[in-house]
């Protein structure tokens, strides 16, 4: 029994609550805290200058092109009215296009799945086409989106 006690009497120590160091070492660590979160602060402050720079720049290239194509709007209102309506009939068969290819795809997508070849083919017979289209699309649109009012209405 005095050998169940010791092993019962060693599983319960005496802990000894006390600060590991003195209070004032403490103040030093609080200096250095306080100056890494400065040099935190500092950072970001200049990280939120350096953004708003690009901003600024980002938003001035933007005005650029916005003038620059409303200029040429003003220059050829009639080009930029068959734009639109070039981009509104493309649209169309866009539409169309993808809704072939959707059929496709869904007609058994497990072959698509199965091998490498039909995907390919698949990518082959579809992407490129699919790219350009969306690409003239998208300039005719940009040139023929909203007329500005001051051009001429003339056919």
């Amino acid at each position: 029994m005095s050998h169940e006690q010791r092993t019962a009497a060693s599983l319960f120590t005496q802990v000894e609550i006390s600060p590991a160091s003195d209070p004032a070492s403490v103040m030093p660590m609080r200096d250095e805290a306080t100056s890494v979160l400065r040099q935190i602060l500092t950072a970001q402050d200049r990280q939120n200058e350096l953004l708003e720079e690009l901003l600024s720049t980002l938003n001035s290239n933007q005005r650029q092109r916005t003038a620059e194509l409303r200029q040429w709007k003003q220059a050829n209102p009639r080009l930029a009215r068959n734009c639109r309506g070039a981009a509104e009939a493309l649209s169309r068969v866009q539409t169309e296009f993808l809704s072939r290819l959707t059929e496709e795809i869904n007609r058994d997508p497990e072959v698509l799945l199965d091998g490498d070849f039909m995907l390919n083919e698949f990518v082959d017979r579809f992407g490129p086409r699919l790219a350009h289209l969306n690409g003239v699309l998208q300039v005719l649109s940009q040139l023929g989106s909203a007329t500005p009012a001051a051009s001429p209405q003339t056919p």
